[in-house]
């Protein structure tokens, strides 16, 4: 009976082992790997932590944001890029605080037709005739005064009215970008190249053998002590007003990601797994988004002990399995709402873990002829 099941267990691995290599080959020709994610990824951090280093001394005495140190977000930071290598965009947010003197409210956003997670920051001056600081106060020392010492409040600079406005905060770091450059190390070795963006700081940088890195460096601000941020970027290409900024949960999913790292097994197969059905999705009208997100809620369904390198096939079949269940219910929960398989050390504001689960597949409800057209498209899939 032993030898009978050896046998069995003998076919059974010859039976995969094609489909194992076909994967293999697949994700080595069309993948970026993981270390050399990691590794380029390091590079950005490095480069902005010295950006970083120099905007402090030379915007020590001056009232613009506070710039802290870069997180980096999205699928090239979690280590499973869908893109070519040539494609992938390094994004990085760079968390602002208010400087001295000055006090961020988060507001809704009530100025248009815009989702509730929408918002604007107003910016307060707050009194500093008591603190340590050596420093006139902006509410109790004349404007003359003010004036004198050439003392401006980022009121007057990077505001439309009381509030932030995005586009006057990106003008003003792309600007720093240009002209710190020659100070960083970096610039021994990369040309870089600010390309046009009303909302981030797009960079190119190019080594002198023409191999390139993509960095997008995107503005944030952190709601209260949580993992939620208010981001510069819109998450669909879509005109806002300068003042609008969008609720950013990419701070909390890198978190998440690195979480499930530190949990897995070694050679843990769940970004294999998304980069794969990354590509098997390619080209149709099924977000990345909706895949990460089915994917983040398989991990927390699937013990991790399950995501071992040999059961990839199985991990991607529920992937895609788990995709079309939702299809087919025209629903699919966001993540971080109303989510009790939450990891603990995830914060999140107290209104998401009582809150109603967004729909991300919400479209689908309200329109049935999406829902079996998008059904369609899977299938063929």
């Amino acid at each position: 009976e032993v030898d009978n099941s050896r046998d069995s267990e003998s076919e059974e691995s010859e039976e995969e082992n094609p489909a194992e290599n076909l994967i293999w080959t697949f994700s080595r020709r069309f993948q970026l790997s993981v270390p050399k994610l990691a590794s380029r990824r390091r590079v950005v951090q490095e480069l902005l932590a010295d950006l970083l280093h120099v905007s402090h001394t030379l915007f020590s005495a001056s009232f613009f944001p506070v710039l802290e140190p870069v997180i980096g977000v999205g699928s090239a930071c979690e280590g499973w890029s869908p893109h070519k290598e040539e494609d992938v965009v390094y994004c990085m947010f760079v968390p602002l605080k208010p400087p001295p003197g000055h006090a961020f409210h988060l507001e809704p956003d009530t100025t248009g037709d815009m989702p509730q997670t929408s918002m604007r920051i107003r910016v307060e001056l707050v009194c500093t005739c008591t603190g340590e600081q050596n420093m006139l106060c902006f509410l109790h020392h004349s404007e003359e005064e003010l004036r004198r010492n050439q003392v401006v409040s980022l009121l007057h600079t990077l505001c439309t009215g009381p509030y932030l406005d995005v586009e006057k905060i990106a003008l003003w770091f792309q600007t720093f970008v240009i002209s710190a450059w020659s100070v960083v190390p970096q610039s021994r070795y990369y040309d870089v190249q600010v390309l046009p963006s009303s909302r981030s700081c797009k960079m190119k940088l190019t080594k002198a053998s023409g191999r390139s890195l993509s960095v997008e460096t995107i503005f944030s601000v952190q709601q209260g002590d949580s993992d939620i941020f208010l981001s510069s970027q819109p998450t669909e290409a879509r005109l806002l007003p300068s003042t609008t900024w969008l609720e950013s949960y990419a701070v909390a999913e890198a978190k998440f990601f690195r979480h499930v790292a530190r949990q897995a097994p070694p050679r843990s197969c769940h970004l294999k797994c998304l980069r794969l059905c990354a590509r098997l999705l390619e080209g149709s009208g099924f977000s990345i988004y909706a895949l990460k997100t089915t994917v983040m809620h398989l991990l927390t369904l699937i013990p991790l002990s399950e995501w071992q390198h040999g059961y990839l096939l199985l991990r991607v079949d529920d992937t895609m399995h788990y995709l079309r269940c939702c299809l087919e219910e025209k629903r699919l929960k966001h993540f971080f709402f109303g989510n009790e398989d939450m990891p603990e050390e995830i914060s999140l504001p107290p209104a998401f873990q009582g809150a109603q689960p967004l729909n991300l597949f919400q479209h689908l409800a309200q329109d049935p002829a999406a829902q079996i057209e998008a059904m369609k498209e899977f299938d063929k899939l």
